[in-house]
């Protein structure tokens, strides 16, 4: 961990500003956001009122002992379960604590830590024990500032967790602004709050809304693997993929045209005229309901936009059109089925 971060932690654990520590080390407010940012370094002869100011050792100050590897990390959490399991809670949570202290900066080690010792309060009825809940909020909270993305959220997502647990639904809805806007656990995190503070409206449509763009990223991503199959001539692969899309298809109710028209590109690749036209008719036939999804209870709560009749026509036109192409299903030639329909 760099000096600069160093002191950047543990001046705001003393509660001063950066204005506070230059004023009292006779230094510019800009040398000390400097050293916070690794821009410049403290003049050697500040380092031990910088340690008196921050009330830490100089062993402290200019310790690079908190860079740990992560198996370094790994054995120290395996020995604070251990210690847990064989001696008293306190003894482990002492001896713990004193590690985080040789590691002041090794954010993910705090997190950790008080992942651990957090959950072994809650499973032994002492999770408003203050002594212990004090330190373990305090170490969740540096890791919420830390610079690593995945530190931050983890951090936010276990205080999500403490505070929900406490059934302190505004504490814990605070957390919610960590996760980015494309992380789904926001929306299902939010879903939950909504569900404990009586809008069930609210939460079923946050809920309604994950299943939906869930459905379409996991449809994306079985026509990616698809496609990779067919480039590959994998056809076992590329039937088990659409056989999954129907099937994903009927799950998330998305209605008869999407559970059939996955396979008609194999199908036609496979000149299995029986099939084609099996999927062709099912297609048509079901073309005016291709929105019928809007109308799934599994999305009642959801609000779509009006499908106008001209629209549904125009797209059957459109899959009729394509079902006349002969460069494409011209091996149909000659097919009762196929000429009626054209």
């Amino acid at each position: 961990m760099q000096l600069g971060k160093v002191i950047r932690t543990y001046r705001k654990k003393k509660g001063l500003t950066q204005e506070e520590v230059a004023s009292r080390l006779g230094v510019t407010t800009p040398a000390v956001n400097k050293w916070e940012n690794g821009v410049t370094y403290p003049d050697i002869t500040l380092l031990a009122p910088i340690a008196r100011l921050l009330d830490i050792s100089l062993d402290t100050l200019l310790s690079f002992r908190e860079e740990l590897t992560t198996g370094e990390i790994e054995n120290i959490i395996y020995e604070v379960d251990s210690r847990l399991k064989e001696k008293t809670y306190d003894e482990a949570f002492e001896w713990a604590k004193g590690k985080l202290e040789q590691y002041p900066n090794c954010e993910m080690l705090i997190l950790e830590v008080a992942v651990i010792l957090n959950g072994w309060c809650a499973m032994n009825g002492m999770e408003n024990d203050t002594k212990y809940e004090t330190s373990i909020v305090r170490w969740y909270n540096i890791a919420l500032e830390s610079d690593d993305e995945e530190v931050r959220t983890l951090a936010a997502d276990s205080l999500f967790t403490f505070y929900l647990n406490k059934e302190d639904y505004d504490k814990a809805e605070e957390y919610l602004t960590y996760f980015s806007k494309q992380n789904p656990e926001k929306k299902r995190k939010q879903a939950r709050i909504y569900s404990k503070t009586n809008r069930k409206d609210e939460a079923y449509k946050a809920y309604e809304e994950l299943l939906f763009s869930m459905y379409q990223l996991a449809n994306a991503l079985f026509q990616e693997i698809y496609m990779l199959a067919m480039e590959e001539k994998n056809m076992d692969k590329a039937h088990a993929m659409v056989e999954k899309q129907s099937a994903l298809a009927k799950v998330f109710e998305m209605g008869e045209y999407y559970e059939v028209s996955y396979g008609i590109e194999l199908a036609t690749v496979e000149k299995d005229a029986d099939k084609v036209i099996d999927i062709m008719q099912r297609m048509l036939a079901s073309i005016d309901e291709i929105f019928s999804f809007s109308k799934a209870p599994l999305y009642e709560h959801m609000t779509f936009r009006e499908t106008r009749e001209e629209y549904l026509a125009e797209l059957k036109e459109n899959l009729l059109k394509s079902f006349r192409d002969e460069e494409t299903f011209g091996f149909l030639k000659g097919d009762r089925r196929w000429e009626e329909m054209k």
